[in-house]
């Protein structure tokens, strides 16, 4: 008898709650999928850092079986208070509470590993999408192939079952401590609507407003981040989500009440009170929702700046298919162009020094200057403190400022397909990153470069992808006339190759291999240097950050596809919880509305027969739920708008990137606007096929 009852109500919560059962399949899908990454050989394989990619889909996991044991406690409890009456019916009958708590947990278990094994079917398909589209971001062929382990199947099971339990057991509890007159009003206790100190507590929209203003204002312009404003201003923002809900309905039931002009155009006041009220019954649950979006935007926001980066600036920082660094000058690079002569062929190598002449009027003019340093290396009244510059350069940049022949220049911009540059004997440029030009502009006038008869005149600023992450300088490097560079000492070697093809998989760890065997590169070159000085004193990296890579061989086919995969470690979580998070707030916002359908049957059936027709009510119908859904989107929009604008523009100005920062949210919007029409579409047609149903009835 149980079974049979079972099997009949879970057909029809399959029906009524659709949304919820999709969801839940999707999320099986999604774990299954990710998990997999963690467990696959493959994946081992490609990426050196699979430890990375298993800590960050590990912690995005964890996260994600939070949110998801909140949803389904929420949406158990949801339906439990929904099916009250029911059960008080079955006490009536003669049921005993342990029956009915059985066949609710029947019920559920039932419905839940529905929803696992189409979960897990659909989850093999997304598997594969998954791979492919993470072989083809690191620029690998990826050939479909299904792989089902064991540990993925366990660590997903568990995680969905643990779910399922401890909400399970949380409702039988409750259920157990209801009796049947709690049980016949259970769903009308949460239809009650109170209706207290509305002045007063309308004012907490403004307030909220007022606060997202001054966040957007501290954030971009404030200057003081210590620990405890930053905690201060997240508490706040926290209780802003919250409170915003409880302002705005109290500020519409004023409205209303004051009889507001708006009220009396169309359907406005049948919207306000809908709205409202539903607002009012929900308010903690509309937070966490918005909350919820906020986590999803700002997830797939992040994770499109780095995505970009890849796509846009990896290549460009590496224009030469080889670049091999020596802090020897004597170096002639023979073991390296043997390794590369064995596994590939050169179309062009060229040696070069950069050179020093025992100044560092750049360094020191970046250190002071550029915001990734701060005050660092300034004294109290702003001037450079050369010892703290000494003393904790951090190999940003190279003892002395780095100089560069004009033939070498020439030579190398020739080799990555840039125009020749023309100089005078009293002449000199700089080849500087974009980032930093843009931010210091021109500094010509603070530094001066001596030639053979007086100080040259500054030509010009380069700024073109030069490799200039430690090989040509860091940052920068000044090109001055040949006759210059002969006087002034060699600083450290390069070597530049252009291949034929394309770089081979292994090429450059049999570079780094044949480095480590190089013993004769333990001879002092430079006199006046101890040892640990002439080992580091003409290394450097450069001021970038976020994304930084620094080698003394680079081989750009190799190390783009590394630098690819370390990225991916940080965009496929990020996408994935946004994902996941996003199907959850727009689950509940769809459940909440198809529950309630029955409900405004009758509100719908009474404006039938006042006179509206099918199709004004079909519409009356579409702004109900258009509002309903877009509250918490739009709030989350604005939110998460003022936070992603902030953190693009620190990307870009850190990372070198420049791509707008409207593009990040544009295309975390489109991805949201295109799950939340397709919930929206569904939760509508549902709407609709309810009320329909229940009028046949």
């Amino acid at each position: 008898m149980l079974v049979k009852l079972a099997l009949r109500n879970v057909k029809r919560s399959a029906r009524d709650y659709l949304v919820y059962f999709f969801t839940m399949t999707v999320v099986v899908a999604l774990m299954f999928a990710f998990n997999s990454l963690l467990f696959s050989e493959d994946i081992r394989k490609m990426f050196e850092q699979a430890m990375i990619m298993e800590a960050m889909l590990g912690l995005a996991t964890f996260f994600i079986v939070m949110i998801i044991a909140w949803l389904i406690n929420y949406m158990l409890r949801f339906i439990l208070e929904k099916r009250s009456r029911e059960f008080g019916t079955y006490l009536l009958l003669g049921m005993k509470k342990k029956q009915i708590a059985k066949l609710y947990m029947r019920e559920n278990v039932l419905f839940g590993a529905g929803a696992f094994l189409t979960g897990l079917v659909l989850g093999v398909l997304v598997q594969q999408m998954i791979m492919s589209v993470l072989y083809s971001m690191v620029s690998m062929d990826y050939r479909i192939h299904i792989e089902m382990n064991k540990n993925c199947l366990i660590m997903t099971g568990s995680c969905y079952a643990g779910c399922y339990i401890l909400a399970l057991l949380g409702c039988k509890r409750k259920l157990g401590k209801m009796n049947i007159y709690r049980l016949m009003n259970a769903e009308k206790q949460n239809e009650e609507i109170k209706e207290s100190h509305e002045e007063l507590k309308k004012w907490l929209l403004p307030v909220s407003g007022l606060f997202l203003f001054l966040f957007g204002v501290w954030l971009f312009f404030g200057k003081n981040w210590s620990t405890q404003l930053v905690l201060l201003f997240l508490v706040g923002l926290v209780l802003v989500i919250y409170l915003f809900y409880m302002g705005l309905s109290s500020f519409i039931v004023c409205y209303v009440r004051r009889k507001g002009k708006l009220i009396y155009r169309g359907q406005n006041l049948f919207l306000l009170r809908q709205f409202s009220s539903k607002i009012k019954t929900m308010q903690f649950t509309m937070g966490t929702l918005t909350a919820l979006f906020v986590l999803a935007f700002l997830g797939c926001s992040v994770a499109m700046m780095f995505n970009f980066y890849q796509d846009r600036m990896l290549a460009q920082k590496m224009p030469f298919d080889v670049h091999i660094h020596s802090e020897y000058v004597q170096d002639t690079f023979a073991a390296e162009l043997a390794v590369i002569e064995e596994n590939a062929r050169i179309k062009e190598k060229y040696l070069y020094h950069i050179y020093e002449n025992g100044t560092d009027q750049v360094n020191v003019y970046l250190y002071t200057h550029l915001k990734v340093f701060g005050d660092m290396y300034k004294k109290e009244d702003g001037s450079p403190d050369r010892q703290v510059i000494a003393q904790k350069r951090n190999f940003t940049y190279c003892t002395y400022d780095t100089y560069m022949g004009l033939t070498d220049y020439n030579h190398l911009r020739d080799m990555i397909g840039l125009e020749e540059v023309s100089l005078n004997e009293e002449e000199y440029v700089i080849h500087i990153k974009d980032r930093v030009l843009r931010e210091t502009g021109d500094f010509s006038d603070q530094i001066v470069v001596e030639g053979s008869q007086g100080p040259l005149r500054f030509s010009g600023y380069f700024s073109e992808p030069f490799s200039q992450d430690g090989h040509n300088g860091g940052d920068y490097v000044i090109v001055v006339p040949d006759a210059l560079t002969a006087k002034m000492n060699p600083f450290y070697s390069e070597l530049a190759v252009e291949l034929v093809d394309a770089a081979p998989e292994n090429l450059k760890k049999e570079l780094d291999q044949a480095a480590k065997g190089l013993d004769f590169k333990q001879v002092d070159v430079v006199a006046d240097l101890d040892e640990e000085e002439t080992l580091y004193a003409n290394s450097c990296c450069g001021s970038d950050s976020i994304v930084v890579y620094v080698a003394d061989n680079l081989v750009r086919d190799n190390v783009v596809v590394e630098v690819k995969c370390m990225l991916s470690t940080l965009i496929f979580p990020m996408l994935y919880m946004g994902l996941v998070f996003l199907c959850v707030a727009l689950t509940v916002l769809s459940i909440q509305q198809l529950s309630d359908s029955a409900k405004y049957r009758f509100r719908y059936h009474v404006l039938k027969q006042i006179g509206m027709g099918a199709k004004p009510v079909a519409g009356l119908i579409f702004k109900q739920l258009a509002l309903f859904y877009l509250c918490p989107a739009l709030f989350a929009m604005l939110i998460s708008g003022i936070i992603a604008g902030f953190v693009g523009g620190k990307f870009n100005y850190y990372s070198g990137a420049a791509t707008p920062v409207g593009q990040y949210l544009g295309i975390s919007f489109l991805l949201f606007f295109g799950v939340y029409s397709i919930y929206f579409a569904a939760t509508y047609v549902g709407f609709m096929h309810n009320l329909e149903e229940n009028s046949v009835k």
